[in-house]
C-alpha cells in the first residue's frame, strides 16, 4: 500500500500539470453535464415495510388520480379578541379571502370553512384548505405571493391570520451560510496552524474542488436515480469536512518531511505514502459507516449514506493526487516562513528540521507526558464525564418535529398553535384510516363497523365521515386523537387501535390500517430504533475487521469501538439534554423541545463513527510506526502525539466548525444535526482520542500491539507504516520492531 502510494504521489509531483489538466477537464465535463441534467428528482418519502407506508401505497392503488401527494395550504382565521369568525364582518372577510385563494393557474381548488364545517365550536377559529394540483416542490413563487396577497387582504380587516402546509415549503436545507461559516473558521484554524497561506489555502482548495464534483454528479444521476434535492445536502456536509481534514493530513506530513531535509518530490512521496495510507484507511471506516445506513431499509436513507460515501471517496482521491500535484507547482509555499525566506533555504529547511526534531518537546508530548503519567485517572474522569453526559439518552424520544418546532416568529409555528389552540391539540396529527372491505357483502357496513369502534376508542375525540372509491370497496376516513402528534399518549393511541384490530376486523368483515403523518413518524421512529443494533453491529464489525487489519493488534481496534460507543452515546445524551428536555435551548436558538427526530440515532452514529475512525487511524497509526521501529510503548505514544495531535485537533475544530455552522440554520432538523455532530466530534477528538486512548495505551503497555500468530497468519499484510519507504535492507539489525510478530517485544529487550 505505501509503496503503491509513494510512487502514486512522485508520479503526480512529476506530471502536475497533466494531473491539474485531468482533473479540470472531469470538472468541467461534469459540470456542463449537471447543467444540461433534468435535476433532481420529487420522490415521495417511502419505508417499506411499515403499516403507514402499506396503507399509503393501498390508497394510491384504490384512489387513483386523487392527487394525494399534491400540494395543500392550510390558512386559519382567528376572530379579534371577544369576537367570533361567524360575525358578519368577519364571515364577509373570510369569504372574501377564500375567493382571492381560488385564484391561480396551480390552485385545484379551496375548501370553504364555512361549507366544509371548519369552524371550532368557540367560533374563533376557523381554516381554509386549498389543494395545489403540483407537488410543493413545483409550487412557484408567484403562487405563494399570490396567498400571502390574500392572506394580507383578511388581515387588513383586522382578523388574525396565518398560513401552514407543504405549499409554504420553499425548498428548505441549507442555503449556503453554514457552509461559508465553517469555510471561514476553518481557513483560520489552518493559519494558524500552519502559519502559511498556502498551506491554509490548499486544503480549502481542493476540498471546494471536491465538494464540487461530487455536487455537479449528484446532479448529474440525480433523475436515473430517482435522488430527491435533499439528498446531496449530507455529501456536501461530509464532502467539506473530510475534504480539508484529508489533504490537511497529508500537506502536514509533506512539511514534516521538508523539515528532515528531504527533496520536494521524495517529500510528496513520503506524505502519500504514509499520511496517505492513513487517509485511505479512514475513508474506508467513514465509506462503511455511510454504505452501512442501508441496513435500515429507508431508500431516501440508503441514497444519501451511498452519495455521501462516494463525495468521501472523491476527497480520498483528491488527497493523493490533486494535492502532491499543488505541492509540486509550489513546493515551497507551503513551508512555515523561516523555512523559504532567502537564498539559504536549505540551511534555514536543516535549522526546521532541528525544530521539530523528534526529540523536542510540543504541547502535544507535553501532554501525552501528562497522560502516561496518571493515566488512571484521566481514564476515570473520562469515562465518567461521557457516562453522565450519555445519561439523559436513556430518555430519548424519537418523532419528526413538524412546524410545533419551528420559530414561533414563522407564520407556520403560529397557525399550528392556533389550530391547537381552536380545535384540538391532536387537530395537527389526524391518524388517517384505510379501510379495505374488498370482497365483502356489505363494505358500507364493514367501513362503519370500524369507524364506529374506532371512535369509541379512549384518546379519539372525533372521527370524519368514510370518504369511497368509484368501486366502492375501499373507504377512509381520519380519527382526530386528543393529544398532540409528538405525544407519547398519541403514540399508545395508534399502538392500541392497532392492538384491537382483530376484534375489529373480525366484526366488521373488513381489515384495515392506520396511516397519515403521525402513524407514519411513529412507524419510522419504530423501524430506526429496530435497526440500530443490526446497524451497529454491522458496522462496528467490518470497521473493527478494518482496524485488525491495519493496526495488526487486537486489543486496539477494540478500544477504539468501545471508546466511539462512549462518544456516541453522550453526544446522543447532549441532544436530548438540550431538543427534547430544553436545558440551554436558548443558547442554540431552539424555541421548541419535543422528540428527537427519528433518523437523528442512524445518522449520528453512522457518520460520527467513521469520522472517530479517522481521528483513531491518524493518531494511532503514528504510534505504532514509533513502535514498530523500536521505541517502547510509552515512547510511541508520545510520539504519536509529538507528530499527530496538533493536526488531529486542527482537524477536529474544522470538523466541529463545519458542522457547528449548521446550529445556525432555521431548520429545526438541520439544526439537531449539526449539534448532534459537532457535539459528537468534539466530545470524541477531545475526550476518547486525546485522553482515553493514551491513558488505555499507557495502562496496557506491549500487549496493546499484541496479536494471536494464527491471527497474525491468516490477517493481510498492509504496510501503512510506510517501513517499506523508511527502512532499510537491514533494518531489523538496527533494532526495529518486526511488525508482523506474532508476540509483543519487552521495551529494552
Amino acid at each position: 500500500m505505501a509503496t503503491f502510494l509513494n510512487r502514486l504521489g512522485r508520479l503526480a509531483f512529476r506530471r502536475r500539470g497533466y494531473v491539474a489538466l485531468l482533473w479540470v477537464a472531469v470538472l468541467a465535463a461534469v459540470g456542463l453535464g449537471a447543467l444540461q441534467a433534468p435535476g433532481a428528482s420529487d420522490e415521495e418519502f417511502s419505508a417499506p415495510g411499515i403499516e403507514s407506508q402499506k396503507a399509503f401505497d393501498l390508497m394510491q392503488e384504490r384512489f387513483p388520480g386523487a392527487a394525494a401527494d399534491g400540494a395543500t395550504a392550510r390558512v386559519v382565521f382567528v376572530a379579534p379578541h371577544g369576537q367570533k369568525v361567524t360575525a358578519t364582518a368577519n364571515k364577509k372577510a373570510v369569504e372574501e379571502t377564500v375567493d382571492a385563494l381560488g385564484d391561480g393557474t396551480q390552485v385545484a381548488g379551496v375548501a370553504d370553512p364555512f361549507t366544509a364545517k371548519a369552524v371550532s365550536e368557540d367560533g374563533t377559529t376557523a381554516y381554509a384548505t386549498v389543494t395545489y394540483k403540483v407537488k410543493s416542490s413545483a409550487v412557484t413563487d408567484a403562487s405563494r405571493t399570490a396567498l400571502e396577497n390574500a392572506v394580507d387582504q383578511a388581515r387588513d380587516a383586522d382578523l388574525t391570520v396565518e398560513t401552514g402546509g407543504s405549499a409554504m415549503d420553499s425548498g428548505g436545507g441549507p442555503g449556503g451560510t453554514a457552509e461559508i461559516i465553517g469555510i471561514a473558521i476553518a481557513a483560520v484554524v489552518l493559519l494558524v496552524t500552519f502559519g502559511s497561506l498556502a498551506a491554509a489555502g490548499l486544503p480549502l482548495l481542493t476540498a471546494i474542488l471536491g465538494v464540487g464534483l461530487s455536487m455537479f454528479t449528484i446532479t448529474v444521476l440525480a433523475d436515473a436515480l430517482g435522488l430527491s434535492s435533499s439528498t446531496g445536502t449530507l455529501a456536501m456536509m461530509l464532502g467539506l469536512a473530510v475534504g480539508i481534514d484529508y489533504a490537511l493530513f497529508v500537506v502536514s506530513r509533506y512539511r514534516e518531511e521538508r523539515a528532515t531535509g528531504r527533496a520536494p518530490e521524495e517529500a510528496a512521496g513520503l506524505a502519500v505514502g504514509t499520511a496517505g495510507s492513513a487517509v485511505v484507511f479512514a475513508g474506508l471506516t467513514v465509506v462503511i459507516a455511510l454504505a452501512g445506513l442501508s441496513v435500515v431499509g429507508i431508500p431516501m436513507l440508503t441514497k444519501m449514506g451511498l452519495t455521501a460515501a462516494g463525495a468521501v471517496i472523491v476527497a480520498v482521491v483528491i488527497a493523493l493526487t490533486v494535492v502532491p500535484a499543488l505541492l509540486g507547482f509550489w513546493p515551497n509555499a507551503v513551508l512555515a516562513g523561516s523555512a523559504r525566506r532567502g537564498e539559504g533555504g536549505r540551511r534555514r529547511l536543516f535549522r526546521a528540521r532541528k525544530a521539530t526534531t523528534p526529540q523536542g518537546d510540543n504541547r502535544g508530548t507535553r501532554w501525552a507526558r501528562f497522560v502516561l503519567r496518571r493515566p488512571v485517572p484521566v481514564l476515570l474522569l473520562g469515562v465518567v464525564g461521557l457516562g453522565a453526559l450519555a445519561v439523559p439518552m436513556t430518555q430519548l424520544r424519537l418523532g419528526m418535529p413538524g412546524d410545533e418546532a419551528k420559530s414561533t416568529s414563522t407564520t407556520e409555528r403560529r397557525a399550528y398553535d392556533d389550530l391547537a389552540k381552536g380545535f384540538g391539540p391532536g387537530f395537527n396529527g389526524p391518524l388517517t384510516i384505510v379501510v379495505d372491505a374488498k370482497g365483502t357483502d356489505d363494505a358500507k357496513g364493514g367501513v362503519g363497523t370500524v369507524r364506529e369502534r374506532i371512535a369509541a376508542t379512549d384518546g379519539v375525540v372525533s372521527v370524519s365521515q368514510p370518504r369511497f372509491n368509484k368501486a366502492g370497496d375501499t373507504a377512509v376516513f381520519t380519527a382526530t386523537p386528543s393529544t398532540s402528534p409528538t405525544d407519547e399518549k398519541t403514540k399508545t393511541l395508534v399502538k392500541t387501535i392497532r392492538g384491537e384490530r382483530p376484534a375489529i376486523e373480525s366484526a366488521a368483515g373488513a381489515s384495515f390500517e392506520v396511516t397519515g403523518n403521525t402513524a407514519l413518524n411513529i412507524d419510522i421512529s419504530g423501524k430506526v430504533q429496530s435497526a440500530l443494533v443490526p446497524y451497529l453491529v454491522t458496522v462496528v464489525g467490518l470497521a473493527v475487521v478494518l482496524l485488525l487489519v491495519v493496526f495488526r493488534s487486537l486489543l486496539v481496534p477494540l478500544k477504539a469501538a468501545l471508546g466511539f460507543l462512549l462518544s456516541v452515546l453522550a453526544a446522543l445524551g447532549a441532544v436530548v439534554l438540550v431538543f427534547q428536555q430544553g436545558h440551554g435551548a436558548g443558547l442554540f436558538g431552539v424555541e421548541q423541545t419535543g422528540p428527537i427526530m427519528s433518523l437523528m440515532p442512524i445518522f449520528l452514529v453512522g457518520i460520527i463513527f467513521g469520522l472517530a475512525m479517522d481521528y483513531e487511524v491518524f493518531l494511532v497509526s503514528r504510534m505504532r510506526e514509533s513502535y514498530v521501529h523500536g521505541e517502547s510503548a510509552k515512547e510511541a505514544v508520545v510520539s504519536g502525539f509529538r507528530h499527530s495531535a496538533r493536526v488531529v485537533v486542527a482537524a477536529a475544530l474544522i470538523m466541529i466548525a463545519v458542522f457547528a455552522g449548521f446550529v445556525g440554520e432555521n431548520d429545526s432538523m438541520i439544526k439537531m444535526i449539526g449539534f448532534g455532530m459537532a457535539t459528537a466530534v468534539l466530545l470524541d477528538a477531545f475526550v476518547v482520542r486525546m485522553a482515553i486512548v493514551p491513558a488505555v495505551l499507557a495502562l496496557l503497555g506491549d500487549r496493546a500491539w499484541w496479536l494471536p500468530k494464527w491471527l497474525d497468519r491468516l490477517l493481510p499484510r498492509v504496510d501503512i507504516e510506510g517501513e517499506a519507504l523508511t527502512r532499510g535492507p537491514a533494518a531489523n539489525a538496527s533494532g526495529d520492531r518486526d511488525p508482523t510478530a506474532g508476540e509483543p517485544v519487552e521495551a529494552g529487550v
